[in-house]
């Protein structure tokens, strides 16, 4: 197979697996580079993700992650095994950070360890910047908005680096305040502590929790972050060249759609699953795409 062949079957593995995310059209509206790169960065993060949600042996998992923190390692030493062939050209042409790749896997590690049930929100925090923020961090690179100069190391700037933070922390708690079903079905509840003890919660078990009859204000402060940090992405992005915003101004629309939603839904059992809203998808890839 011709290395162009094999660039393009590699491609086609990365989008077919990139077909599942809710960013695809983001990612798809990108210049193909971009396009491939954001691909193969989601496909990193669904691998490493699948071994935290896998409900097998703790172990077994964390060995999982260790083998991908090899091949990282043998990556950015140049010596590219078949798994993580995928990520070698945009490592090479956006300069992605291992330690952004590390941070993710070492979210991903959070929730094999334990069962996160009611952290506080300085570990809420932490999960935060390492499982969002981190592939923000990568995501700004292959948006175009860090410096190219091949072979030289390169900074983020103060502003995508600020995106990353703030659109990554709200896209993750809007997941947590979408998906408290799906993740109390596997025992854990990602609700900080201090807004459970504030609303007169004191059992922390997942389902206890989701049927208290206080969980509207247990979410409420959830919210208000969520749409702080939107409302801050928004100014960043504001302050950035516009070619390379379109795709974050697309996903966060989407998910703060999602999160409009949930607040007119209201958590009250029983909670109908909500997705974005098509209408205001389509308006803005319409504002955004052709910048």
């Amino acid at each position: 197979m011709t290395m162009d062949a094999l660039a393009d079957s590699t491609t086609l593995r990365t989008r077919a697996i990139a077909t599942r995310s809710s960013f695809y059209l983001a990612m798809r509206i990108l210049e193909p580079p971009r396009r491939d790169a954001m691909f193969a960065i989601y496909a990193f993060c669904r691998a490493v993700d699948d071994i935290a949600d896998d409900e097998g042996d703790r172990a077994v998992r964390r060995a999982a992650l260790d083998q991908w923190r090899a091949d990282l390692d043998e990556l950015y030493a140049g010596r590219i095994r078949a798994r993580v062939s995928f990520l070698s050209e945009p490592v090479r042409r956006f300069r992605l950070e291992r330690a952004d790749f590390e941070s993710v896997i070492e979210g991903m590690a959070m929730d094999v360890e334990e069962d996160i049930c009611a952290p506080d929100w300085e570990k809420l925090e932490l999960y935060c910047d390492r499982v969002a923020s981190a592939v923000g961090r990568l995501s700004v690179r292959a948006f175009g908005l860090a410096e190219e100069e091949p072979g030289a190391e390169c900074d983020l700037p103060t502003g995508p680096k600020l995106l990353a933070y703030h659109l990554g922390r709200a896209l993750q708690l809007t997941n947590i305040l979408r998906d408290l079903d799906e993740d109390a079905a596997r025992g854990r509840l990602y609700l900080p502590r201090e807004a459970l003890e504030s609303a007169g919660v004191m059992s922390f078990a997942p389902h206890a929790v989701l049927s208290n009859p206080s969980l509207e204000e247990v979410c409420a402060p959830v919210l208000s972050r969520a749409r702080e940090h939107y409302d801050q992405a928004d100014l960043v992005m504001a302050g950035l060249p516009k070619r390379a915003v379109k795709a974050p101004y697309l996903m966060a629309a989407g998910y703060r759609s999602i999160l409009d939603n949930l607040a007119a839904r209201g958590f009250s059992a029983p909670r109908a699953p909500v997705r974005a809203s098509r209408l205001k998808l389509v308006s803005a890839f319409l504002r955004h795409a052709f910048t």
